[in-house]
C-alpha cells in the first residue's frame, strides 16, 4: 500500500457535518494556549456563520463541500474549505474572462470548485493540517482529492485563492497553474506609537498624513468597539453602512443581515468596529477582524461624506490599533493604490488553478505568464513610490 492509500478523503455537506473542536484542531491549533487564531476566518465559527446566515450556501452559488482527510482509524488528519461555485462573485481573484472564453468555444465553465474563504481576500493556508498528521502525505492526498473530484465530475476547474506562497508551489508541483497578484499591507517595524511610524516617512508624506488625520476628525468623534463593548445597535448602524457601500460598488452585498446578528453572539471577540459619530449619530464605520498577529480590514461604509474620513477610519485607526496591540501587519483588503501614500506597501498574493481541459489549460497558462510579468513590473514600480524615507 502506498502512502496516499492510508488517507481517506471525503466531502462534508457543509461545515456543520464536522465537530467544531475537530475542525479547529486543524484550522487553529495555536489557540490551545488560549490566544487568538492566526487566521480567524478559517475557524469553524466564521465558516459556520457564513453558512448559517445564508450568505455562503448553494442557493447563493457557494455550495459548501469541505474536504476531510482521515486515516484508516477515522482519525482526522486535515481539512480543506471547499465550495462548488455557480459563479465567480465574491472571490477577488478574477476569472470572469476565462469563463467567457471557455463558453464561447462550447465549454461549460460553471460549476467549478473553489478553496477559499467566502467574500474574504486574505492570505492564509487552505490545507489545514492536524499537528499530529504527516503533513506531506496528508497534503498530497487532499490536493489529489480535489483534482480527482474535478475530473470525475467533469468540472472545468479547481481554484485555490489567497493561499500561501509555499502552498502555491505545492499545488503547482501537483499540476496546478500558479498565479500572483498584489495587495497593500502595512507592516509594523516595532513602532512605539503612531508618531514613531510617521518618523520613518519622508517629510512631505508625514505632513500630508497629519493633515488628513486632523481634517478627518474636524466634525466627528472616533470610537472603537470590540468584544463585549459591541452592542446590537452598532450592527444596526453598520448594516446601513454595508448596504450603502455594496450598492455603490457591486450592486448586491454578499452578507445577509443575519450574518451580523450571528457576529454579535459568536464573533464579536474577533471583531474591531471603528465608528465616526456626529451630533449623536453614527455616520461612518469600518469592520476589522483581529488575528493573532494581523488586523484584517474588511468593510467600510458611511451615510455622510467627510473629507479624509475613510483614510482615518480604515487605515490610520487600524495602524493605531496594530501598534498598541503589538500586531505585525494590517491587511487592508483588495486593490486600492491610494493605500500606498498611507504607508501600506505592495505585497504579493498567490493563487493556484487546475484546468481540466488540456487546450484551455494551455491558453490559461499563457495568459498567466503574461499577467505574472505585469504584476512583477507593477510591484517594482510601486515600491519606488512608497512614502518611507529612502536609505
Amino acid at each position: 500500500m502506498d502512502d496516499d492509500a492510508r488517507v481517506k478523503i471525503s466531502l462534508l455537506d457543509g461545515i456543520a457535518a464536522c465537530a467544531p473542536d475537530l475542525w479547529d484542531a486543524c484550522a487553529a491549533p495555536e489557540t490551545t494556549d488560549g490566544g487568538r487564531a492566526l487566521h480567524p476566518f478559517l475557524t469553524y465559527r466564521w465558516l459556520h456563520a457564513f453558512e448559517e446566515s445564508g450568505s455562503a450556501t448553494g442557493a447563493e452559488g457557494w455550495d459548501p463541500k469541505h474536504l476531510m482527510a482521515e486515516d484508516e482509524a477515522d482519525t482526522l488528519l486535515g481539512v480543506m474549505p471547499l465550495y462548488v461555485k455557480g459563479h465567480s462573485y465574491g472571490e477577488y481573484v478574477f476569472d470572469h474572462g476565462w469563463a467567457q472564453a471557455f463558453e464561447r468555444v462550447g465549454g461549460r465553465y460553471y460549476p467549478k470548485l473553489l478553496s477559499a474563504v467566502p467574500f474574504t481576500p486574505v492570505t492564509g493556508p487552505r490545507i489545514l493540517l492536524h499537528p499530529d498528521a504527516d503533513a506531506s502525505i496528508t497534503r498530497s492526498a487532499l490536493i489529489a482529492g480535489t483534482m480527482q473530484i474535478a475530473v470525475e465530475n467533469r468540472l472545468s476547474s479547481m481554484h485555490v485563492n489567497f493561499c500561501t506562497e509555499e502552498e502555491k508551489q505545492q499545488f503547482v508541483a501537483a499540476g496546478f497553474l500558479g498565479r500572483r497578484a498584489q495587495q497593500f499591507h502595512w507592516r509594523n517595524d516595532d513602532y512605539a506609537n503612531f508618531d514613531a511610524f510617521l518618523a520613518a516617512l519622508a517629510s512631505r508624506k508625514k505632513k500630508n498624513i497629519r493633515k488628513e488625520r486632523a481634517q478627518a476628525v474636524r466634525d466627528v468623534t472616533i470610537h472603537s468597539f470590540t468584544g463585549e463593548d459591541i452592542r446590537p445597535e452598532h450592527w444596526d448602524a453598520f448594516w446601513v453602512f454595508y448596504q450603502d457601500t455594496g450598492a455603490r460598488k457591486w450592486g448586491t452585498p454578499y452578507l445577509t443581515r443575519e450574518f451580523f446578528e450571528i457576529a454579535q453572539s459568536k464573533l464579536r471577540d474577533d471583531i474591531l468596529l471603528v465608528f465616526a459619530e456626529r451630533e449623536g449619530r453614527w455616520v461612518a464605520g469600518a469592520l476589522n477582524v483581529i488575528g493573532r498577529d494581523t488586523l484584517f480590514g474588511r468593510y467600510w461604509g458611511c451615510t455622510e461624506h467627510h473629507p479624509c474620513l475613510h483614510f482615518e477610519i480604515c487605515y490610520y485607526q487600524a495602524i493605531d490599533y496594530a501598534i498598541e496591540h503589538g500586531l505585525k501587519t494590517v491587511e487592508a483588503g483588495a486593490q486600492g493604490e491610494h493605500k500606498l501614500a498611507r504607508g501600506y506597501v505592495p505585497t504579493e498574493t498567490h493563487a493556484a488553478h487546475f484546468i481540466t481541459d488540456p487546450g484551455f489549460r494551455d491558453a490559461v497558462e499563457h495568459y498567466l505568464e503574461q499577467e505574472s510579468a505585469m504584476v512583477g513590473e507593477e510591484m517594482e514600480l510601486l515600491n519606488d513610490f512608497t512614502p518611507f524615507r529612502k536609505g
